[in-house]
């Protein structure tokens, strides 16, 4: 039976306007995403599926076009409505951390970037470029790796800066393992970093390492401070 004979209030689309958004499940939800099934299958009974063979919403979202269009009934124009809706999501979570001091914003710049890089299956190491006012200028992907890690250039960070006139930035970079620990390597190129950026008067304010649950902060964890301690010139130097 199609959802045309269903009664009218089991019908996804309109439980949705006669209850509420919040009254639908997930597989509803994503039944009035796709909007029409195929012969002898509802959208529900392939959201179901989908949701079932992806082990969830978080699995679902990461799946990238030619895997969503491997789902029987799933062609280009759903699965892209899939990516829009994952990609509109992220956007709107950016814009409640642009007009913002993102030091007073740290849980939403959080969020954002656990929904945006925790489910990659390479290493991607990105720059949240900041004005004097720490408002965010632009979030730049610099350099992607492997689920090992990624290749990291500061003279390709110090050029970006100058493009964007960075008063400060905030480094981030996921683990495809899921595992947020900071790693010796993320210590010494954030090292490396916080020298080549104090070339150019610009600030590191944190590096974010995000995890499948987890994103740990390196201002939080001391381990700037540690870096600065590395980095900083002895008196002796100074003379």
């Amino acid at each position: 039976m199609s959802m045309a004979g269903w009664p009218q209030g089991e019908r996804p689309r309109e439980k949705l306007f006669n209850k509420g958004v919040a009254s639908l499940s997930d597989a509803e939800l994503l039944a009035v995403i796709l909007q029409t099934g195929t012969r002898g299958r509802t959208s529900l009974d392939i959201a179901r599926d989908m949701l079932s063979r992806y082990g969830g919403l978080i699995g679902l979202l990461a799946a990238d076009r030619a895997s969503l269009t491997a789902n029987p009934g799933i062609g280009g124009a759903k699965a892209a409505r899939f990516v829009a809706m994952k990609e509109l999501s992220q956007r709107h979570m950016l814009e409640g951390i642009k007009s913002k001091d993102i030091l007073t914003s740290s849980q939403a710049t959080r969020d954002y970037l656990r929904a945006k890089f925790r489910d990659c299956q390479s290493e991607i190491f990105s720059c949240l470029f900041l004005n004097n006012q720490h408002h965010v200028v632009k979030l730049e992907e610099l350099f992607r790796g492997t689920i090992d890690g990624a290749a990291v250039y500061p003279r390709e960070v110090v050029k970006r800066c100058l493009h964007h006139n960075a008063a400060a930035e905030i480094l981030a970079h996921n683990h495809p393992s899921g595992i947020a620990e900071p790693s010796q390597a993320d210590i010494a190129i954030t090292n490396k970093l916080r020298i080549a950026l104090e070339t150019i008067d610009v600030r590191v304010l944190d590096h974010l390492v995000i995890g499948n649950s987890l994103v740990v902060s390196f201002a939080e964890r001391g381990l700037l401070q540690d870096c600065l301690l590395y980095t900083s010139p002895s008196p002796r130097d100074r003379q």
